[in-house]
């Protein structure tokens, strides 16, 4: 579970600019920026090296917005995985290169139809710990320095336009969607009160839930990485002043707390949860849950009925969400996948997801622009003909 939890989900697919926006570029590739200025700070990924964040920048409409996405890409609990994870692209800046932007981040007005023009950020994660941690291990000379990372970031951007934001939205998909429910409110608090601030987690909600063997193995593993890396100390007060620090590293836990408005996109049968979380390989061998875990399709009438169970809690904990802030907004489908913000054909193809005859981008936009309240949760498995599952 260790290695497989560390990679996480993280997609990365082209765009190009758009036609009659500041001018084409030739490559459609964005660059890497490396926060220098952040070392001094510590505030350094895990082997040491400067964060760094890509950017492409607004223009007409939209050139005094923001759209601030937080990477995302599972997380680290003990040295080894850690140690590990300084080896590629998700510890450290040496291995990071330009990437392409699509689907939120998209440029072109038929992909991105609200947020096309805005200034838009894609924030690297080095850290491990959705950008909370905070300390250093002598004995593999790691650093954990997510809470500073995201500080020296921030302060970058600011610097260079977003302190005259008029819009701002924070996004963040998986690992970075539960960065953007942990941030959410840090980030509200950068701009003045004239400015629009929201957040949207996407496959963020990762929910403390017994596994098929009877366990929490999810919170076993989140105790690995709130401790190794020093997070409590960057949680909610609100949460750990009356519960074990490692459920508040659930979003759950924390998301009715939240007083900057915030939308929740996740799919109900999330398959990282399924495949990592509920049925992680390590609990089951050669068990009956060996190929339903990876295919719905080869899951019996019990087992289906335990998924059933999972998307009764994540349905419940996302009504009491929906129901502690009027500005709040949900689209909770029944879908086998992970992550829908981020792919172009999820997000705003011909054929995306939908709830009611309404996809995510509008479901999105529409509740950021306040067009219309926006609280969509899908009919059970299989009713949803319109998703776009993932099975292995």
């Amino acid at each position: 579970m260790k290695f497989l939890l560390l990679i996480g989900f993280l997609v990365l697919i082209s765009t190009w600019w758009v036609d009659g926006g500041v001018g084409a570029i030739t490559d459609p590739m964005v660059e890497l920026t490396l926060v220098q200025s952040a070392v001094p700070k510590g505030a350094v990924c895990l082997d040491g090296t400067p964060p760094g964040y890509h950017i492409q920048r607004g223009y007409s409409s939209g050139a005094n917005n923001w759209l601030v996405d937080l990477e995302g890409g599972g997380w680290c609990n003990n040295r080894r995985s850690c140690l590990f994870r300084s080896t590629t692209a998700l510890g450290s800046s040496k291995y990071m290169d330009k990437i392409y932007f699509s689907a939120i981040l998209s440029n072109k007005s038929e992909e991105n139809p609200d947020f096309y023009n805005w200034n838009r950020v894609r924030v690297r994660y080095c850290d491990g710990a959705s950008f909370t941690g905070e300390g250093y291990d002598n004995e593999s000379g790691l650093y954990f320095r997510g809470q500073r990372i995201w500080s020296a970031i921030m302060e970058e951007l600011m610097g260079i336009g977003m302190s005259s934001a008029q819009q701002a939205l924070l996004s963040g998909c998986s690992a970075g969607g539960l960065a953007s429910v942990l941030h959410c409110d840090n980030f509200r608090a950068l701009f003045p009160s004239q400015t629009i601030v929201k957040c949207l987690a996407d496959a963020g909600l990762f929910l403390d839930y017994v596994d098929v063997s009877g366990l929490h193995g999810l919170r076993s593993f989140y105790d690995g990485v709130v401790t190794l890396q020093g997070v409590a100390q960057n949680l909610p007060e609100r949460c750990t002043s009356r519960m074990n620090t490692t459920l508040c590293f659930f979003p759950e836990n924390i998301v009715n707390g939240i007083e900057t408005p915030m939308f929740l996109l996740n799919a109900a049968y999330d398959t990282w949860q399924i495949q990592y979380s509920l049925a992680p390989a390590s609990a089951i061998q050669d068990g009956p849950w060996k190929f339903c875990r990876l295919n719905y399709s080869k899951c019996d009438s019990s087992q289906i009925e335990f998924l059933q169970g999972f998307r009764k809690n994540m349905t419940t904990v996302a009504e009491s969400f929906y129901q502690s802030k009027a500005t709040n907004g949900l689209f909770i489908n029944s879908c086998f996948t992970h992550g829908q913000s981020v792919l172009p054909d999820t997000w705003y193809g011909n054929n995306s997801p939908s709830i009611e005859n309404k996809g995510i981008a509008q479901s999105v936009g529409d509740w950021y622009f306040n067009r219309s309240e926006v609280k969509l949760i899908d009919c059970p498995y299989p009713c949803d003909t319109t998703c776009h599952n993932l099975v292995t």
